[in-house]
């Protein structure tokens, strides 16, 4: 069950079940034992650089590199999501679903906004970390995007949207139930670093950052537009089963 927490600035926080074995005597960490006293997070913040959180993630523990991340696009009505392929985008869905890998940002298109005809939104998407699902299960588990109305309208009034995607601690969720294309957001105020609330509350899965920039009109430009134009890999449904395979853009 994914849970969004925000800030205009925003965090969308994530909820999932999630059940651990540990020892008898072991102590599950408080989200707050890695946090500083000063409301910010003690190694990052929403603001770092895109590409650079997840790049540090890639080089801890757990096998990260190399895994491709389910992970699922959805919005108001209407709208349609598509990532780029070769330095251009691919066709939007309404329910797009692809594997990303934890490091690299994407770009994606969102476009069929709801009242703002011909208007689109170039967001990004850096995975800081992964889900464990059961064994065959990770495409009925993704991470899920959700962007609202009020994500797309301050966008495209100019202002600036950072959302944290994070996994909630099973250990203080909420008990409420939520469909995987809703969920609950919360606002924080702009001094506030979303990525420290997030923090606070589970361990942060991916940064999503919406604004107005727009594809270069100089070609010279596009590679650090697409940043580099990572590999992903799409996922295909059929009426019983998940496919996913690498791209090769």
């Amino acid at each position: 069950m994914w849970c969004p927490v925000k800030d205009r600035q925003v965090i969308a926080a994530v909820i999932l079940t999630c059940v651990m074995t540990t020892g008898m005597n072991a102590r599950a960490a408080e989200p707050s034992d890695y946090l500083s006293s000063n409301g910010q997070h003690r190694l990052f913040s929403a603001d770092t650089s895109p590409g650079v959180i997840g790049y540090g993630r890639t080089l801890g523990r757990g096998p990260v590199a190399g895994y491709f991340q389910p992970v699922a696009f959805s919005g108001p009505e209407g709208t349609e999501f598509s990532l780029s392929q070769g330095g251009a985008f691919a066709s939007g869905e309404d329910n797009l679903m692809a594997g990303l890998l934890v490091g690299p940002v994407y770009r994606f298109r969102i476009t069929g906004i709801p009242e703002a005809e011909g208007a689109e939104l170039y967001p990004s998407v850096e995975l800081i970390d992964r889900t464990y699902p059961p064994p065959g299960l990770a495409t009925s588990y993704p991470v899920q995007i959700v962007l609202d109305d009020d994500d797309l309208s301050e966008a495209l009034a100019g202002r600036m949207v950072t959302k944290v995607i994070y996994l909630e601690d099973p250990q203080t969720a909420l008990g409420i139930g939520e469909k995987p294309t809703t969920g609950r957001t919360l606002d924080i105020a702009l001094p506030q670093d979303p990525l420290e609330v997030a923090d606070r509350f589970g361990r942060p899965i991916a940064v999503v950052r919406i604004g107005t920039l727009a594809p270069p009109s100089t070609a010279a430009l596009s590679a650090q537009f697409f940043f580099g134009d990572p590999t992903w890999a799409p996922i295909f449904r059929t009426d019983t089963e998940f496919v996913a395979e690498p791209n090769a853009p």
